[in-house]
């Protein structure tokens, strides 16, 4: 079912398919596999050109995004981040400060999993922050 292109939902199809003479025996069967073959056709179809629409679309938004940023970049406006610019986050000093106290490698007897657990940092950001404490820690070792 396509909400808004009723056009094309298979409940048109159906409605059509019902909508044919109620008779009895093989040739019915034979009419009716011939009416389900002719209305599958159109109903490929509406649906392909209903797909090619979305693509079309996305496509435009694309193009429309880029000239956007295009334009907004000749008018001289900075497009994302200022190279060499630093986000400050809240949790990494608390974080760092509880990874130099529990873990084994800095001052305390807890293993990498078990500081994680403890500063509730994904895998990446831990040793991202691990690294960046043994950096600044002993700068001659890096």
């Amino acid at each position: 079912m396509f909400p808004e292109e009723h056009y094309i939902d298979t409940d048109t199809y159906k409605s059509a398919l019902s909508n044919t003479i109620s008779m009895t025996g093989d040739d019915v069967d034979d009419i009716l596999m011939g009416i389900n073959c002719y209305l599958k056709k159109p109903a490929t179809k509406q649906i392909r050109l209903a797909f090619e629409q979305s693509q079309k679309e996305v496509d435009d938004l694309h193009k429309r995004t880029s000239e956007g940023i295009e334009t907004a970049r000749r008018s001289g406006k900075q497009i994302g981040q200022k190279c060499g610019a630093t986000l400050h986050i809240k949790k990494k000093a608390p974080a760092k400060a509880l990874i130099e106290k529990h873990s084994r490698d800095f001052r305390g007897t807890l293993t990498d999993g078990e500081v994680m657990k403890i500063t509730e940092l994904s895998r990446n950001t831990y040793y991202k922050y691990k690294k960046e404490l043994a950096n600044e820690l002993n700068p001659y070792l890096s």
